[in-house]
């Protein structure tokens, strides 16, 4: 049975899941395309960090950070032996609720036009392409997603 629930990042079994995100970023784009949160700024208090486990094997992991007018999804990750299993859409449904519970209106997030498996994902949860938001630099490798909450 699949459970989604919070973690701290720093955890050995987060830390591990999230080491591997981070690789994978690192080997995929240029350091200025990367935007991944650090480990220690998912500890930051208006992050809320889950991972989604079946016993003691984590399986996935997420972050929503509260941006006050907006969530933003980040540090989003399935371990390459769980995809297709579901655990994306047990990660981004826990995070809707805990946006919703919070008050916030919209989700939104970064990820990238060479990921488009990550896109697909998001389109079925009903995600939309939308304008660079935040801080983020203009590249050609970010791609901009939102879904507003009812």
């Amino acid at each position: 049975m699949l459970i989604v629930e919070p973690a701290h990042p720093l955890d050995d079994g987060p830390r591990a899941l999230l080491e591997q995100s981070h690789a994978l970023m690192v080997s995929l784009f240029p350091p200025e395309d990367n935007y991944f949160l650090g480990l220690d700024a998912l500890c930051a208090p208006e992050v809320h960090f889950i991972i989604a486990r079946i016993g003691a094997e984590i399986l996935g992991a997420a972050a929503l950070v509260d941006k006050g007018a907006y969530g933003e999804i980040k540090s989003m990750f399935t371990s390459p032996a769980a995809r297709g299993r579901g655990v994306g859409a047990a990660l981004l449904r826990a995070l809707e609720d805990h946006a919703r519970d919070n008050g916030l209106a919209v989700l939104k997030l970064e990820t990238a036009r060479e990921l488009p498996e990550a896109i697909r994902l998001y389109e079925r949860h009903g995600f939309t392409s939308c304008d660079r938001f935040g801080e983020y630099a203009p590249n050609e490798t970010s791609y901009f997603m939102q879904k507003p909450l009812e």
